[in-house]
């Protein structure tokens, strides 16, 4: 972490409850700006695009059972070899001469193509897989952006609820502050008694720790801002309204969970993953079928006479080769049994998703109709109270309502003002919730003018990378005759709530 990224999530921690938030070099304005900010540095989700990425490298692998091998090699030995009697023999001058040790020398190079012709619809089956693995890692990438926008949205609606309740409680301190200089003056000219000016010196000490309580509150969420956003939080701008990309019932709700939540499609590509990995483990009963081609060259000295360097035999060869198992020990058979228990785990993960899924956008619609409710309530609790509290202090002149019942009044109009704040924050984070469990809580619905990251062109810049060759389709062709092939189906485009109105 960065010395200036400390140093801002400190002042955010340290920062008690200051509405106006302190300097930072870049500030996020409004919930489009910090939504922004987060999707382009979040570290969750910028891990999370890097694993995606490890993902994609996968399919790539894959390819290579239908590409060829070129390896070469070549090697230098030397040897000496101390002879237990002097050996006698004729030297170059023609003369006889004897030796206690003979020596040794040799170099030699080879050059070897393999290429993969049939593996029984193995090198097909874990294609799909790795396929499928990819689509299924964009869908867990895309759960992972949602649950980073969705904090991003509560932790944006937090601060402004808790920079709220901070005005409130300070405004209840003015307040309850005059009213202890009106108690003290008119307990000085007789109006009032001792015990009306201490209840009133009991409320103001009250709401001073409630102010005091509402500055460590507001210091956390700004915390919480920061670790998610990447930078303090200022003087926010109200957030907009999520109607439009709402549905218009539970029941169109309920209809595009299927086909948006990220959850449920992750779980049907794992399942397909799995599939295609049976059919790879069906493969090992195949035969398969290689060719090679190989260049070989050597040359040796003995005690210093034979082939010079680059003076080398050569051999060339060339050859097919086809193996099929005949007896592994029952392990083919075990690891096509455990591909098929996999893909029943795969299969139940599927309606384990979906009942999940069900269950989320259930609960979040009935809390939004709740919080709804909710809000409408508060909304006409806080102008009665307002009223009846206008009301209180007018009698209380006229002598006909005590202190005791104005500060009551006060304490009545705060409480329902604090709760009319956080009613209208519960909206908004219960309405955010609403869609990410549709599957549609994204940057593209939230924030449309912020540059999006496309998991597709990483996929594309690895998939076409050094190492296609042109007869690779011809070899995937091959392999596929009489063999398993699952095929990869592909979750239709998600669609927003908007374009099923």
């Amino acid at each position: 972490m960065s010395n200036r990224r400390r140093a801002a999530l400190l002042a955010a921690a340290c920062s008690m409850g200051l509405v106006a938030g302190l300097a930072s070099v870049a500030r996020a304005e409004t919930l489009a700006d910090a939504l922004a900010l987060a999707y382009q540095t979040n570290p969750t989700l910028q891990g999370q695009r890097a694993s995606q990425r490890v993902t994609d490298e996968g399919v790539v692998q894959a390819k290579t059972a239908f590409r060829p091998t070129l390896n070469a090699s070549a090697d230098a030995t030397w040897s000496r070899t101390d002879l237990a009697n002097d050996q006698t023999y004729i030297n170059g001058a023609g003369q006889v001469a004897t030796r206690d040790h003979t020596t040794g020398s040799g170099s030699g190079a080879s050059l070897a193509l393999t290429q993969p012709l049939y593996t029984g619809g193995r090198a097909n089956a874990n294609l799909t897989a790795a396929e499928a693995d990819v689509l299924a890692g964009r869908e867990d990438l895309r759960s992972v952006e949602q649950s980073v926008l969705g904090n991003v949205i509560q932790s944006y609606v937090d601060v402004r609820r808790d920079q709220e309740r901070l005005r409130i409680a300070q405004e209840n301190v003015n307040v309850l502050t005059r009213q202890l200089e009106e108690s003290k003056a008119r307990f000085e000219v007789g109006e009032i008694t001792r015990t009306d000016v201490a209840q009133s010196e009991a409320r103001l000490a009250s709401a001073q720790a409630s102010l005091s309580s509402a500055q460590a509150i507001l210091a956390a969420s700004r915390a919480a801002y920061a670790a998610v956003v990447g930078q303090n939080p200022t003087d926010l701008a109200p957030e907009p309204s999520l109607a439009a990309l709402l549905p218009s019932s539970v029941e169109q709700a309920f209809d595009l969970v299927d086909q948006n939540n990220p959850s449920i499609q992750a779980a049907r590509y794992a399942e397909q993953a799995a599939a295609a990995r049976v059919a790879a483990a069906k493969a090992a009963f195949l035969p398969t079928v290689g060719a090679r081609a190989g260049l070989d060259a050597d040359a040796t000295r003995t005690n210093g006479t034979g082939r010079d360097f680059g003076d080398y035999n050569r051999g060339y060869t060339a050859s097919i080769t086809a193996s099929v198992p005949l007896f592994t020990g029952g392990l083919n058979s075990s690891q096509v049994r455990a591909a098929k228990e996999r893909e029943n785990a795969a299969r139940i993960a599927v309606e384990g998703a979906q009942r999940q899924a069900l269950q989320q956008i259930s609960t979040a619609w009935n809390n939004l109709l709740a919080s709804r409710a909710n809000l409408v309530s508060n909304e006409e609790q806080v102008r009665a109270t307002r009223i009846a509290f206008e009301g209180v202090r007018q009698e209380q002149q006229v002598g006909l309502r005590t202190t005791l019942d104005v500060l009551n009044a006060q304490l009545e109009l705060a409480n329902a003002e604090v709760a009319l704040v956080v009613a209208r924050r519960d909206e908004y984070v219960a309405s955010a919730s609403v869609l990410q469990a549709m599957g549609v809580l994204n940057v593209a619905n939230l924030a449309p003018e912020v540059p999006r990251y496309d998991p597709v062109k990483s996929y594309d810049k690895v998939n076409h990378a050094v190492g296609w060759v042109p007869w690779e389709p011809v070899v995937r062709g091959i392999d596929k005759v009489g063999a398993p092939s699952p095929v990869l189906k592909k979750a239709p485009e998600a669609s927003t709530p908007a374009a099923g109105k």
